[in-house]
């Protein structure tokens, strides 16, 4: 039996950075945080190592930021979104520095600026190298501490949208450490800020519980989805063993490492002129094709930073050291892992989905900014963006209004578990079918293998939710018969110019495509 609650908050799903960002935007409107894990834990915005894309020199322009957007995108970036983003970038890292966000700075004050791929300029603002994520969440949740409007629940999981004719009227939760009755939250606004889907695959940089859990939710409730078919497979993880895999930021490609095969050659020459530095998919593709080999790809430090990648690049090596590797003297094996979410629930320029009451930011969302491969650290710059312009339409939209904390009391219950082993087989079929390499057979066999899995856990909305995005990403990838961006079909290796648009799907029409394979 499901518990109602009232309450004239306004309830963000997510807890990273485009969450704290929108309710601090948000505020003095009342506001009720979802967080499945303590605040500051599981979030995709904590692991991001790169920084945040900015024009902040002279010789750059917002314009230049904007036009490597569209070229990184690969045909079908919407050039407004694209315009609009970056001609803000400028001030979000102006305000997040005034909030006390530690970037790393010259001697005379300017901000240090990193090359990645893409990028026609140095302009990737960082702090301590690989720690841009991390400081910048830090700042936030201390920030979002000392504000009154802002609740936060934690340990909490969203699993549902409570509709009335097209209308998003609440959220059911659950506790997220135990099996509970769902309670339903009603409230006037709804701002889905939950992260992607990079878990859906068995090697992934993502935080274990990102799965794809807020867009297939939306989906289910009607949400139109927008390109779900493009993930990123950021190309040098570490191959460590590890789950989720360490990552070895882009960063270390802009200061000059190479990639090199089990035989010393560095591989990428042959493949595009831009070598380590070619667009993301680019990369990944070379890199799959050396594993697939069997000559084991490196990721090598060692001319360019030597004992230099200890202190600048902290992260990456500890994640070494855990692993036995000195980046000092060896290489660092690598392997293309899923990594970030073009796709997500279809915005507009305001952050709203289809679905009235209803508005979504950070990696949940698709704007059009990214197209079909994002260009480096554009992932958090997208989040700080979009969630002021979500902040901004909602304050237009719902009145002010005092409203007491929420008293969240879950019941021990509930039907949600699902096998371990089930979600095991959804990540391994995944990988091995919708992943950097994808062909009509393999993706056929996906969509059937996710209807037996969703069928055999039927009784948990939460692997249902995860099932949904699964089945969005794989019918949306059988229906774009090209290869462009990150989506890759060896039966059709070309991009094919009447295809250069986004999709829009629903989960009706995912479930459609999908009964014809699947196997009663």
């Amino acid at each position: 039996m499901t518990h109602t609650i009232e309450t004239g908050r306004i309830v963000i799903v997510g807890a990273g950075l485009g969450a704290l960002y929108a309710a601090l935007e948000l505020a003095p409107r009342p506001v009720l945080m979802i967080s499945p894990e303590t605040l500051g834990q599981g979030a995709s915005s904590a692991w991001a190592q790169g920084g945040v894309a900015a024009a902040m020199s002279a010789d750059d322009s917002a314009a230049a930021h904007a036009r490597d957007t569209v070229l990184a995108g690969a045909g079908t970036v919407d050039i407004e979104i694209a315009e609009m983003v970056t001609s803000h970038a400028r001030e979000h890292i102006l305000n997040l520095t005034d909030k006390g966000t530690p970037f790393d700075r010259g001697p005379e004050g300017g901000y240090v600026l990193s090359l990645e791929a893409a990028h026609s300029k140095p302009r990737v603002v960082r702090v301590k190298g690989d720690q841009a994520g991390a400081k910048i969440m830090e700042t936030l949740i201390e920030v979002v501490r000392e504000t009154p409007s802002v609740q936060v629940c934690t340990n909490t999981l969203a699993t549902g949208l409570e509709v009335e004719d097209g209308v998003v009227k609440g959220v059911y939760v659950k506790a997220s450490d135990r099996e509970t009755e769902a309670v339903l939250i009603r409230c006037p606004a709804v701002l889905l800020a939950g992260g992607g889907s990079g878990g859906l695959f068995s090697v992934t940089t993502n935080p274990p519980r990102i799965r794809g859990q807020v867009v297939g939710l939306a989906a289910r409730a009607g949400a139109l989805v927008g390109d779900p078919e493009f993930v990123q497979f950021h190309p040098t993880a570490m191959d460590v063993g590890e789950d989720p895999a360490p990552l070895a930021t882009e960063a270390l490609r802009g200061e000059g490492a190479k990639l090199i095969n089990a035989d010393g050659e560095r591989f990428m020459l042959a493949i595009d002129p831009r070598a380590e530095l070619a667009p993301r998919d680019i990369v990944a593709r070379g890199i799959f094709a050396e594993t697939q080999a069997g000559r084991r790809p490196c990721l090598d430090t060692r001319e360019v930073l030597g004992a230099e990648i200890l202190t600048k690049f902290p992260v990456v090596a500890n994640a070494c050291a855990r692993n036995g590797i000195d980046p000092v003297t060896e290489a660092i094996p690598v392997a293309c892992a899923a990594h970030y979410h073009m796709g997500g629930i279809d915005a507009d320029d305001q952050g709203r989905t289809s679905m009235a009451s209803l508005w979504v930011c950070g990696e949940a969302a698709s704007t059009g900014l990214h197209g079909a491969n994002r260009l480096a650290s554009n992932g958090l710059l997208e989040a700080l963006v979009f969630a002021r312009q979500c902040a901004q339409d909602i304050t237009a939209q719902v009145p002010l209004v005092d409203a007491a904390e929420v008293e969240l009391e879950f019941t021990d219950g509930g039907t949600d578990a699902f096998a371990p082993e089930s979600m095991v087989a959804l990540r391994k079929t995944m990988t091995d079918n919708v992943g950097v390499l994808r062909n009509a057979a393999g993706l056929q066999t996906a969509l059937a293998e996710i209807a037996r899995l969703e069928k055999l856990e039927a009784q948990s909305r939460t692997f249902g939710n995860m099932t949904a995005t699964a089945t969005l990403i794989t019918a949306a990838a059988l229906l774009r018969e090209e290869s462009r961006g990150g989506h890759f079909r060896t039966d059709f290796p070309e991009a094919d110019p009447e295809q250069a648009h986004r999709t829009e799907i629903t989960l009706a029409e995912a479930l459609e495509i999908r009964a014809r394979y699947a196997k009663e």
